[in-house]
């Protein structure tokens, strides 16, 4: 029987869940505002429910939607560190994993037997990327991240994030079908940019060139 334990510690955790209504990502919105992280989580999983009748491999659907909703809650402890952050200082990679780390371990033992060490291990298995249903997490953590990209004013954008829209491939070469949605997604982004009077054949030769 569930303790009364049990369902506080539950509620501890929606309510420091509650912060990713409010912690905000890089990313921005088409009206103008950054995204939340609750918001980038919430779309990852209508692309899972969405996308999942076109994977080729069958998926764990129940482990796929639990990896992508609990993939980014140790932000609401550890905050957001955008991959720009990272990709500018790259000594923040170390800061950035002892957080996350430190925010998961502390979810595990809040929760307790039996759902702590199940977030804690579908945490780290997302990060690992060695399962199918890991993969396709991550993809479309990327992909949705391009798809906002592609959604919001071009000069939101930094100019790295030109480069950045055709270095998805690494990301889904496991599965066809999501191959071809980053496709699509790429293609929105080349158009924009174009639409913008960006070299893109310009950018396509830097990022070829790495």
């Amino acid at each position: 029987m569930t303790t009364l334990t049990q369902l506080q510690a539950v509620l501890d955790v929606l309510k420091l869940a509650e912060r990713l209504k409010f912690e905000l990502r890089h990313s921005y919105t088409s009206s103008g505002r950054q995204e939340s992280v609750a918001e980038h989580t919430w779309r990852m999983s209508l692309m899972a429910v969405l996308m999942e009748p076109h994977l080729e491999q069958k998926v764990d659907m129940v482990k796929l939607l639990k990896m992508v909703i609990i993939h980014d809650l140790i932000e609401a402890e550890a905050g957001d560190m955008s991959a720009l952050d990272v990709l500018r200082n790259p000594s923040l990679r170390l800061v950035k994993q002892q957080r996350e780390i430190q925010a998961i371990e502390n979810l595990r033992a809040k929760l307790g037997e039996p759902l702590g060490p199940e977030i804690y291990e579908l945490w780290f298995e997302f990060e690992e990327k060695t399962t199918y249903e890991a993969k396709v997490a991550n993809a479309f953590d990327k992909l949705e991240v391009q798809l906002q990209h592609n959604e919001a004013d071009i000069t939101t954008w930094e100019e790295i994030e030109y480069d950045m829209s055709y270095m998805m491939d690494k990301h889904v070469t496991f599965e066809p079908t999501l191959k071809r949605l980053k496709d699509l997604i790429e293609e929105q982004a080349d158009e924009k940019m174009k639409a913008s009077g960006i070299d893109t054949e310009l950018i396509r030769s830097r990022v070829l060139a790495r």
